[in-house]
């Protein structure tokens, strides 16, 4: 049998968890589950009370009974409900993650990289104007030169 220099399963595993891409992953993930505690508490202890002034305390304790008769809450709970006040949490809950996320993070980065795009192509809109002038300098003293030749020619 011949060996081959390939690398073994343990070296590839070793070199994908090193690449930059992969910790940066591990960070977003470490810190989307802390603010993802944040927003649920902000959701839970600000928003629903607000949305139960309404009705209920609690968005959980909306929900419609299907067959009923739906009575008691919980593993006593008879009937068949759809809780729909806790989707309208999550529904809530996700609203606001992707609105901060957005406005604190993808809006101003956006804002940034279009700056440094502009930056980029002033700077290299700048060096081919003197690009060209430089051209065109070279191509006026061409063009003396040659004129002073063909003025040197026409003396005897």
């Amino acid at each position: 049998m011949s060996e081959k220099n390939e690398p073994s399963v343990w070296q590839g595993f070793k070199a994908f968890l090193m690449r930059g891409n992969v910790i940066d992953l591990a960070v977003a993930v470490v810190i989307g589950a802390a603010f993802t505690n944040i927003v649920n508490s902000v959701v839970k202890g600000v928003i629903n009370p607000l949305i139960g002034a309404f009705g209920t305390q609690s968005l959980d304790n909306y929900s419609s009974c299907l067959k009923g008769p739906c009575t008691g809450t919980g593993d006593s709970a008879t009937g068949v409900r759809i809780l729909w006040g806790s989707v309208l949490g999550a529904t809530l809950t996700f609203l606001i993650t992707a609105a901060v996320v957005y406005f604190l993070m993808v809006l101003p980065m956006s804002k940034y990289l279009a700056k440094m795009e502009a930056r980029r192509k002033a700077k290299e809109s700048t060096q081919e104007v003197m690009e060209v002038s430089e051209l065109e300098v070279l191509k006026e003293i061409r063009d003396a030169l040659v004129a002073q030749r063909g003025s040197g020619h026409d003396r005897p």
